[in-house]
């Protein structure tokens, strides 16, 4: 049995990579899916990672300025509980797969 004092949720950093499907790449619409899926969940922190560069991926601009193309891949960091990061990176991953539903 768990004391006041244990924690329930495991908190970590965890990592989801994703391949850009859409011909268009991240632009505004697509970079308004990811924040929007992002700030569903306030108490994960959520950073989209693509070569060198990192950015808060819970700001349009954030996301916008890493310019990903079609075929690049991206790496999401959420940091927070196991439960609903993991959950947030699923959504993340099924946009992704759904080409944000552009061709």
């Amino acid at each position: 049995m768990l004391t006041a004092s244990e924690p329930t949720t495991d908190i970590g950093e965890y990592r989801r990579t994703v391949t850009v499907k859409n011909t268009t790449g991240l632009h505004a619409r697509p970079a308004a899916s990811i924040v929007r899926i992002g700030n569903k969940y306030p108490s994960v922190d959520l950073k989209i990672a693509l070569g060198d560069e990192e950015a808060n991926a819970k700001s349009i601009m954030g996301v916008m300025m890493l310019a990903a193309g079609n075929g690049s891949k991206p790496e999401f960091i959420a940091t927070g509980a196991r439960s609903q990061a993991l959950t947030l990176l699923d959504e993340l991953e099924a946009v992704f797969n759904n080409k944000f539903g552009e061709n």
